[in-house]
């Protein structure tokens, strides 16, 4: 392929790739970074055909995508899970290239994905729990800020980027729950609970009028120039308290969602109504957090069964 075709090569798929995209923007709602990972998932893939030489979608076909996955896995060694996503990424383009008939067939149709199996998420003990959550310097008004946030993520299994971008008339003070726009643009309703609230309350009232009064920001959790609190900033936040703590694990956000998965469910909560409160669209990604039940079972069988 000479330059010239490349050019108009992927002028073409550009302007298909921008299509797919902003399909996907209208009609499932997915997040910014979703979108960009779909991209560059896509890009990637153009570039290894552009390097065999294919200059049309059409001449695209099941061996391309394969001998794709082969590279991925042999020469730039990504995990099997990352393969998984970026042929779902293939398949949804070329699902949408046949609904436009830019194609007669699915090049994707007969590859099955990778097989990722599914780790066990890594959560943090009540123990650690409570000792993250005394770090911040509460005399202070940073540290006021940052112990509202840990207690509302760790009270409500937030996201990260639904708790950056909740905004203050998503709380509900009086009757102490939030709502929050989840992935696929859902949103929920979840109850905060009664330390999270009182925190998040004292944050409202006094510190956060502070860090507004020039920018008067809609969102709920503010930097120190009244602007919004970013995914950044609270990774260096959860990862100095974390380090002051001790925590030996690598500490991310996620761990105090799954944190907060697992803890209800060892006090006893239903898997349905974790589901609904992480907003997972199916229950059986829920169900990675029974890995915890058998031993807390076995533990309050033998603390209560009189034969034990």
């Amino acid at each position: 392929m000479d330059t010239f075709e490349v050019m108009v090569y992927f002028k073409a798929m550009e302007a298909l790739i921008d299509s797919f995209l902003q399909e996907l923007r209208l009609e499932r709602g997915l997040s910014p970074n979703t979108i960009e990972a779909y991209s560059s998932d896509l890009m990637q893939f153009y570039q290894f055909l552009s390097h065999k030489g294919i200059n049309k979608i059409t001449a695209i076909h099941q061996t391309h995508i394969s001998e794709h996955l082969l590279d991925l896995s042999r020469r730039q060694k990504v995990r099997s899970k990352t393969q998984a996503r970026k042929l779902t990424t293939l398949r949804l383009f070329f699902r949408y290239a046949h609904q436009q008939r830019l194609i007669g067939e699915d090049p994707t149709s007969h590859i099955e994905l990778p097989k990722t199996g599914r780790p066990l998420p890594h959560y943090l003990t009540i123990d650690e729990i409570n000792r993250l959550l005394s770090q911040p310097d509460v005399s202070t008004l940073i540290g006021r800020r940052d112990k509202a946030m840990l207690e509302l993520m760790y009270a409500t299994g937030l996201r990260i980027t639904e708790l950056v971008q909740l905004k203050l008339n998503d709380v509900n003070q009086e009757r102490g729950y939030l709502l929050t726009m989840g992935k696929g643009r859902k949103e929920r309703l979840i109850p905060i609970g009664r330390a999270a609230l009182k925190w998040v309350q004292d944050y409202i009232a006094g510190d956060r009028l502070q860090h507004c009064k020039k920018h008067g920001a809609p969102y709920l959790f503010v930097s120190q120039q009244g602007g919004p609190m970013t995914r950044q900033n609270f990774w260096r936040l959860i990862k100095k308290y974390a380090q002051i703590t001790g925590i030996r694990q690598n500490l991310t956000p996620h761990m105090l969602r799954h944190s907060f998965a697992t803890h209800l469910l060892q006090g006893g909560a239903d898997l349905r109504s974790v589901q609904k409160m992480l907003g997972h669209a199916d229950i059986t990604t829920t169900q990675i957090y029974t890995h915890i039940l058998p031993t807390h079972l076995k533990n309050l069988h033998k603390q209560f069964h009189p034969r034990s």
